[in-house]
């Protein structure tokens, strides 16, 4: 075998593991006991609820179309990719499940729960296929008090990626995909969208999409969604996210 040839091979090793990391190539410092799928059976915006996270059902409550979201002191999912003490796995999470075999797109009106004290308070759309590989798309309080859109990856450990500062309490959020792109957007008003990440698709055909409330430091984060839909389609252009 010459030398392109082998490194043809490990470049394909490689790019296979990243997307199909198991829980067990994590466990050490960085990581915390995993989380567990729980049955559930909630139905808001249309959108029937069949799995959640860490009793994520009794956290939740609707008046007419707006689902208010508690989430508890110390509440967040995270793996560190560094020493393993911002770990966490105790996020409250509501999910339905999709076939990843199509494409999808997850839209929702988000008002967290911000407070003066609620450092990374936040209101998650998530997509999450296991324990260690998941997204989330936040609108988020970051550390000198600004909200923020942001976005974290994890595919075995997590990425942290702040985007931009948003003035007012509420956002818009899109997520899409073909089924060889995912894309996360957001809008301020509903009807213009700003791409803000898109990646490879590489999540497993039975794949699950859902909303998260956190408030991993100080006090809780009690969070409102509206405006939920979720369809069989995608966007027509990926980069304007129409």
């Amino acid at each position: 075998m010459n030398t392109r040839k082998i490194m043809v091979s490990v470049m394909t090793v490689l790019a296979l593991t990243a997307c199909t990391q198991s829980t067990k190539e994590v466990k050490g410092e960085a990581y915390v006991p995993a989380f567990h799928f729980q049955d559930c059976d909630l139905e808001f915006g249309g959108i029937r609820f069949t799995k959640m996270i860490n009793n994520a059902d009794r956290e939740v409550s609707r008046t007419g179309n707006v689902i208010r979201f508690t989430a508890p002191e110390g509440t967040d999912l995270f793996i560190d990719p560094n020493d393993g003490k911002l770990t966490k796995a105790s996020a409250k999470i509501l999910l339905t499940e999709i076939d990843n075999s199509k494409p999808f797109t997850f839209t929702a009106r988000l008002k967290p729960g911000f407070t003066k004290d609620g450092l990374y308070n936040a209101a998650n759309l998530m997509v999450v296929a296991n324990d260690t590989l998941w997204q989330k798309l936040c609108f988020e309080q970051d550390e000198r008090g600004k909200h923020r859109v942001v976005t974290v990856r994890t595919v075995g450990t997590s990425d942290d990626n702040d985007h931009e500062v948003i003035s007012q309490d509420h956002i818009y959020y899109k997520i899409s995909s073909d089924t060889h792109t995912i894309a996360n957007y957001y809008s301020l008003d509903g009807r213009q969208w700003q791409m803000v990440r898109l990646y490879k698709n590489c999540y497993p055909t039975r794949l699950y999409v859902g909303i998260c409330s956190q408030s991993p430091t100080k006090g809780e984060c009690i969070s409102e969604f509206s405006e939920l839909s979720l369809s069989t389609d995608n966007v027509g252009d990926f980069r304007l996210g129409e």
